[in-house]
C-alpha cells in the first residue's frame, strides 16, 4: 500500500507543481510578471512619493524638492545617464523606459525612470534617468507565502489520498485472493466488495467470470461422466452381438439378423458422436453469421420436417400471416425448433402444437404436446446432456441432448426457452423473438 500510496502521491504533487509553473507562465505572458506587481505593491509608497511630490515640483523646484527627499528618506535617488542605462535593459524595457513607464529591477530592490521626456525640468533632463534604490522589496516574504500555500495543498490532498489509497488497496488485496483461491482450483471462490466501492463493476466482472469457468468446468465434467455411461452401452451390446454372431457362424439368416442389429448399434453410436459434436460446437461457439429471414416460413419449413415423426399424432400448426422478420442463423435456429418438435412428437400421446404470434413484447413461438409434463422441479434440468427424467413416463429412444442443443441454439441468439404447464396437458415450451422488421 506504501508504494501505492507514494507513487500516486508523487504524480498528483508533480501535477500540481506543473500546473502551478503553467499558471505563472500565462498570467506572466497575458498580464506581466506576478513578482513584479508584488514588487510595485511593496515599493508604493516611494512612487507615490516620486509621482505626487517631486514630478509635480515646477521646473526651478525639481531639484531641491529630489535632493530634500534624499536627505529625509532611506531609499537612494539617484540621476544616470540614459545611454549607460539602455546598455543594461532588454529590449522590451527599454521602450517601456522611453515610454515614460517605470522599470522594476526585483533582483537590485529598485526601479527606473526617465526624467523628463521633453528637457522641460532643466537643461538636458531628457537624457537622465532617475534611479531608486534601496526600496524595501521583499519578493521572497512572496516566495514563502507561495511555498507555505503549496505545502497546505499537499497535506490537504494527503489525507483523502490516504484514504482512497487504503480502501482502493483492500479491494486489490481481496480481488487478488480471489483471483488466487480460484486459480487453486476453488471455483466456488467470489469477490464481495461494497457497491459504493471504486472496485466494484470489475470484481462484478470478476464474479461472472467466474462463475460462467465454473459453470463450463461443470458441464465438462458432467459430460464426460454421461458420454462414458452412454457409450457403455451400445459398445456392450456390440461385445455381445458379436460373440453370438461367432455362435450362429453355420446359421446364415441368425448370421444376416445378428450383423442387422450390429449395424443398427453402430448407427446409433455414430449418431450420439454426431450429437455430442454438435453439442461441443455450440458450447465453444461465441458468435454467430446471421441474415434476415420471415420466421413464419421458417418455422413452416420445421413442422414439415418433424411431420413423418409424428404418425398418428395429430399435429396443429397456428402461424400469424405477419410475424415478421428475424436475424440470425437460420439453419441453427430452425435445429433448435427441430428439436423442440422432436421432443413434442416423442413425449406427447395425441396431439402436438407449434404456434406463434406477435405479442407485446415481440414475437411468441411455443411447442406444446399432451404427453405426462414436466415436474416444476426438473424444468432447469431438462436441458442437461443426457438428462431424460422419468423414462417411464416417456420413450426410451434418443440420447437427452436434444434440449441442451436447442438451448444453446438458441441462447447464442439472445433467446431464452421458458418450461411451463401446457393447456393440453403436457410441457409447454416458450420462446420470444425480437423482430428486425414487420415485413414477411
Amino acid at each position: 500500500m506504501n508504494r501505492l500510496f507514494l507513487r500516486f502521491f508523487v504524480l498528483v504533487m508533480l501535477s500540481v507543481t506543473g500546473a502551478t509553473i503553467a499558471i505563472y507562465g500565462v498570467t506572466a505572458l497575458l498580464f506581466g510578471n506576478p513578482l513584479e506587481r508584488i514588487a510595485r505593491e511593496q515599493a508604493a509608497a516611494q512612487i507615490f512619493l516620486l509621482e505626487q511630490y517631486i514630478d509635480k515640483a515646477p521646473a526651478d523646484e525639481w531639484l531641491p524638492r529630489l535632493n530634500k527627499v534624499r536627505e529625509v528618506s532611506d531609499f537612494r535617488l539617484e540621476l544616470l545617464p540614459l545611454e549607460d542605462v539602455e546598455k543594461t535593459l532588454s529590449d522590451t524595457r527599454r521602450a517601456a523606459l522611453h515610454r515614460g513607464e517605470i522599470v522594476l529591477d526585483v533582483a537590485d530592490k529598485a526601479f527606473l525612470r526617465r526624467v523628463d521626456l521633453h528637457g522641460e525640468r532643466y537643461v538636458g533632463s531628457d537624457g537622465d534617468v532617475l534611479r531608486v534604490s534601496k526600496l524595501p522589496i521583499d519578493i521572497g516574504l512572496a516566495v514563502k507565502i507561495e511555498a507555505l500555500r503549496y505545502v497546505i495543498v499537499a497535506l490537504a490532498l494527503l489525507v483523502p489520498i490516504a484514504f482512497w489509497s487504503r480502501r482502493h488497496w483492500r479491494g486489490l488485496q481481496t480481488l487478488s485472493g480471489a483471483a488466487d483461491g480460484f486459480g487453486r482450483g476453488e471455483l466456488g471462490t467470489r469477490v464481495a466488495l461494497e457497491p459504493r466501492s471504486g472496485l466494484a463493476p470489475l470484481a462484478l466482472c470478476m464474479n461472472r467470470m467466474a462463475e460462467r469457468i465454473e459453470r463450463l468446468l461443470e458441464a465438462q465434467r458432467s459430460l464426460l461422466h454421461s458420454v462414458s455411461h452412454e457409450l457403455r452401452t451400445p459398445i456392450a451390446r456390440l461385445e455381445f452381438g458379436l460373440e453370438l454372431l461367432r455362435d450362429d457362424a453355420q446359421d446364415e439368416e441368425a448370421s444376416r439378423a445378428r450383423i442387422d442389429a450390429l449395424q443398427a448399434d453402430v448407427g446409433e453410436l455414430n449418431a450420439l458422436v454426431k450429437e455430442l459434436l454438435d453439442l461441443s460446437k455450440l458450447e465453444q461457439q461465441q458468435a454467430l453469421p446471421k441474415e434476415r429471414f420471415a420466421l413464419a416460413g421458417a418455422l413452416r419449413a420445421s413442422a414439415h420436417a418433424i411431420m413423418p415423426s409424428l404418425a398418428a399424432r395429430q399435429f396443429d400448426l397456428e402461424l400469424e400471416d405477419e410475424l415478421g422478420e428475424v436475424e440470425g442463423d437460420r439453419r441453427l435456429m430452425m435445429r433448435a425448433f427441430g428439436n423442440l418438435l422432436d421432443n413434442a412428437a416423442k413425449y406427447g400421446r395425441q396431439r402436438v402444437l407449434l404456434r406463434a404470434q406477435r405479442g407485446p413484447s415481440g414475437i411468441e413461438v411455443s411447442v406444446e404436446d399432451d404427453g405426462p409434463g414436466i415436474p416444476a422441479a426438473e424444468r432447469n434440468r431438462v436441458f442437461e446432456p443426457f438428462y431424460r427424467g422419468n423414462e417411464e413416463d416417456g420413450p426410451e429412444n434418443g440420447f437427452g441432448l436434444g434440449l441442451a442443443i436447442a438451448r444453446r441454439a438458441l441462447a447464442l441468439h439472445g433467446v431464452e426457452i421458458i418450461v411451463s404447464d401446457s393447456a393440453l396437458g403436457g410441457a409447454r415450451f416458450l420462446t420470444l423473438f425480437k423482430p428486425v422488421s414487420t415485413a414477411v
